[in-house]
């Protein structure tokens, strides 16, 4: 006897489980770390070197450091200490690169295609990218924060949930710019290249690594939207300190919220819209 295979009546179609996107979000999120742990020298590239180059530059810095009005401002402004947010900054950049790249080589490996031609909006999919890489940028960057005694910088629990908070927010901005950006390559050697070009230069023009008070290039830094994620790091990490020693010209709290606010925004909307296009890694 021969079996044969009836097509689904319409009422078994539809007692087909419904696509359920949030399963796809975690468990996307959850693959990011599961490649993190099983590629140990990864946290050597995103942690071990903002670590080398907090060290070598503020012990080779310190010296010849001192801000304009840091007599005034900030009298006991070490550069280990200045450029403690910025390494946070650095660190939360390195490892939303280094996730970002993950988006090509999936697509390279074919996995990606059968995750867009699953039954789930495309939204889900972008988003448990950008959650799994900014956990796992979040999670170095808390280690790194616990370094913060080195320079004198005293966290209360109150400060330390607030610092926490605002470093996940710009976990997930710096991740959505990078999906972005990896969505729109179609090779590690281009997406290297926009990391040259706008990425590192994006950290390097935010106030991290030296202060810009004046002329054109202060400009550039007032409209970098990074700028505003460091400086709210910068008063975050000195939160209920009467006089902190902030550099002059640090943007206020409450600037620094919307504007790092917008960019997550900004930087999700184009990460689902970069998503949402067909290029040629779709179809490779």
């Amino acid at each position: 006897m021969v079996a044969t295979l009836s097509p689904l009546t319409s009422n078994q179609a539809t007692a087909l489980p419904a696509p359920r996107p949030w399963l796809v979000v975690w468990t996307l999120a959850v693959r990011e770390w599961v490649r993190f742990l099983r590629q140990p020298n990864r946290i050597f590239g995103a942690i071990g070197q903002p670590i080398m180059f907090w060290i070598v530059f503020a012990a080779g810095l310190n010296p010849s450091f001192r801000p304009a009005g840091a007599s005034a401002a900030a009298p006991e402004l070490s550069y280990g200490e200045f450029f403690f947010p910025g390494t946070l900054a650095l660190i939360l950049l390195f490892t939303a690169i280094f996730t970002t790249i993950s988006i090509i080589e999936d697509r390279r490996e074919g996995f990606l295609q059968s995750v867009l031609v699953a039954p789930v909006p495309r939204w889900s999919m972008v988003l448990g990218k950008i959650l799994g890489g900014a956990s796992l940028a979040l999670a170095q960057a808390v280690l790194f924060l616990g370094l913060s005694w080195l320079v004198g910088i005293r966290l209360g629990p109150l400060a330390a949930l607030a610092v926490v908070g605002w470093m996940f927010v710009l976990a997930v901005a710096l991740t959505a710019l990078g999906s972005m950006f990896a969505w729109s390559t179609d090779s590690t050697q281009g997406f290297h290249a926009v990391m040259s070009v706008i990425l590192f230069p994006m950290w390097l023009l935010s106030g991290s690594f030296f202060p810009v008070e004046s002329g054109w290039l202060a400009w550039i830094v007032r409209l970098n939207p990074l700028t505003y994620g460091v400086a709210g790091l910068r008063r975050l990490l000195y939160l209920g300190v009467p006089d902190p020693p902030l550099p002059p010209g640090v943007p206020g709290l409450l600037i620094s919220a919307l504007v790092t606010g917008a960019f997550l925004i900004a930087a999700s909307g184009l990460a689902w819209r970069a998503a949402g296009r067909r290029t040629a890694g779709d179809l490779q």
